[in-house]
């Protein structure tokens, strides 16, 4: 074992992601195995700020990998922004002893990560969040899970709006990236998908395509409405105008993140979280953990960062090809 660490920290940040507990058990457990000791750090780097660090030993993390949420909690740091408080974190970390932390979380926590390895604290990142929405990686702890919440809503809803013969907006989480809309729309036989990537604002083209559709016996109908797109409430209004069909938006939110993992986010989490430690275990710093082609892999932070990603082409492709928009 490298002596380069020796205390490993684990924090997560940002939106809470199912999965990230079996990630936060992975490191644990991981590092005891290699020797290390481990210190959790509660509420992310706004936790780190205020010294809220306690010991984790294997009984820390026993019964909590089948659990949402994350047992050290999350918050979001504006402070942490600013060189003086990264400094300050980094200085934290020395004086409980922590030379090595894993942070669990998105882009934003990435920039944290890096500033701290910056500042001397070997770093690496886990990608924690459900929107899918990191170019290095093909997978992020809390997506499955997160699509499977909204593709069973979406079958429930599917049920009703037959039964009314009723349009249902279903309005999914995804601020800046449609991953979740165009999976849950594939996935639940959506008849319209709209993505920020995508949608191009004209309602009119909707309308038309629902009118013609109930010509020829469409008696429900289901759109699939990234958060990042909106509005769901006044697109229904404008539908129901537009059609004389009774149309409902539903915003599905938060639900989205929590419940208990899939299998998959369990055991990506866990391998991502184990190959954090491992990374840190050899002296690496400001990594971070990917899936890529089948392997657990690892980036620089900033490469990683400074990657840009789409939808994937191919799905985006059968989508047009399997709904009403051509």
């Amino acid at each position: 074992m490298s002596d380069t660490v020796k205390t490993v920290g684990v924090l997560t940040s940002g939106g809470d992601a199912p999965g990230m507990n079996a990630a936060i058990r992975a490191v644990v457990r991981t590092a005891l195995a290699n020797g290390m000791q481990v210190k959790g750090i509660r509420r992310g780097f706004a936790g780190l700020l205020e010294e809220d660090i306690v010991d984790m030993d294997t009984l820390s993390v026993s019964d909590i990998i089948q659990l949402g949420g994350t047992i050290l909690y999350t918050a979001r740091c504006l402070e942490f922004k600013k060189a003086e408080y990264q400094k300050k974190g980094a200085d934290i970390c020395r004086k409980h002893g922590i030379d090595g932390i894993v942070v669990i979380g998105g882009d934003g926590s990435f920039q944290g990560a890096s500033r701290l390895s910056e500042n001397g604290i070997n770093t690496i990142g886990v990608p924690g969040t459900i929107d899918l929405d990191i170019a290095c990686t093909e997978y992020t702890v809390g997506f499955d899970t997160a699509v499977n919440t909204a593709m069973e809503a979406m079958d429930k809803l599917r049920d009703t709006s037959e039964s009314h013969e009723r349009c249902s907006i279903i309005e999914v989480m995804g601020r800046t990236a449609g991953h979740i809309a165009l999976w849950t729309g594939i996935a639940s036989g959506a008849e319209y998908i709209l993505t920020v990537e995508e949608y191009d604002g004209n309602i009119s083209k909707i309308i038309e395509k629902i009118q013609t559709r109930r010509k020829i016996g469409k008696k429900n109908h289901i759109i699939v409405n990234a958060e990042g797109v909106g509005n769901s409430n006044e697109m229904a209004k404008l539908i129901e105008l537009a059609t004389g069909i009774e149309t409902r938006a539903t915003i599905l939110g938060h639900i989205q993140r929590g419940g208990n993992p899939t299998c998959k986010d369990r055991v990506y989490a866990s391998a991502m979280g184990a190959k954090a430690v491992e990374l840190l275990r050899d002296g690496a710093s400001n990594r971070v953990v990917a899936y890529r082609d089948g392997e657990f892999v690892d980036y620089d932070i900033q490469e990683a960062l400074a990657m840009e990603k789409g939808l994937t082409p191919y799905l985006s492709h059968i989508s047009r090809k399997l709904t009403t928009i051509n």
